[in-house]
Formats: structure tokens, C-alpha cells, sequence
């Protein structure tokens, strides 16, 4: 059996309109994570150092990451300040 690559995968699952639906609903909340994973990591920081920067623990700033925490504009406030960079919300 071959493995899929990523696309594959993704393009397979969207078939489903539903699943479809539910990733563009969250695509924006990935966008953040993404743009902030790379930020770090441009930075030279680990999950660890952020964390210290930030004021709270490493826990957290790996289920920031994964996705699986729901933070605060002040936690995002804090992640991006400790990381020197910018926070702009827009609203259309």
C-alpha cells in the first residue's frame, strides 16, 4: 500500500463536504499557529524558552501549537510580544 502524501489525503477528504466546511471554519485559527510556530522557530526558541518569555509553562505553549488550547487575545498578545513581532486582527 502507498503512502498518501499530504495533498492526496487532503483532497481525498474534501469530497466530504462537511469535513470540508469544518476546515475552512478552523483554516484562519491554523493560519495563527502556523504563522507563530514558524516565527519561533525563526527566533531560535523552543517551546521551552517561549514559554519562559511568555510567563507560563511549556504545556502550554505545545497545546497552543498542536491546536488543542483555545487562548486568549492577552495569551496571544503575550506569545507574539515575546516574539517580537506584531498581533493585527482585521475584521472585513
Amino acid at each position: 500500500m502507498k503512502n498518501k502524501t499530504y495533498r492526496q489525503l487532503k483532497r481525498e477528504l474534501f469530497k466530504d463536504k462537511k469535513i470540508k466546511e469544518a476546515y475552512e471554519k478552523i483554516g484562519p485559527e491554523f493560519a495563527v499557529i502556523e504563522m507563530i510556530i514558524e516565527k519561533r522557530i525563526e527566533k531560535g526558541l523552543s517551546q521551552k524558552e517561549l514559554a519562559k518569555k511568555v510567563g507560563t509553562k511549556q504545556s502550554a505553549i505545545s497545546r497552543f501549537e498542536s491546536g488543542t488550547y483555545n487562548p486568549s487575545l492577552s495569551f496571544l498578545h503575550k506569545v507574539v510580544e515575546a516574539l517580537d513581532a506584531k498581533l493585527k486582527i482585521a475584521l472585513k
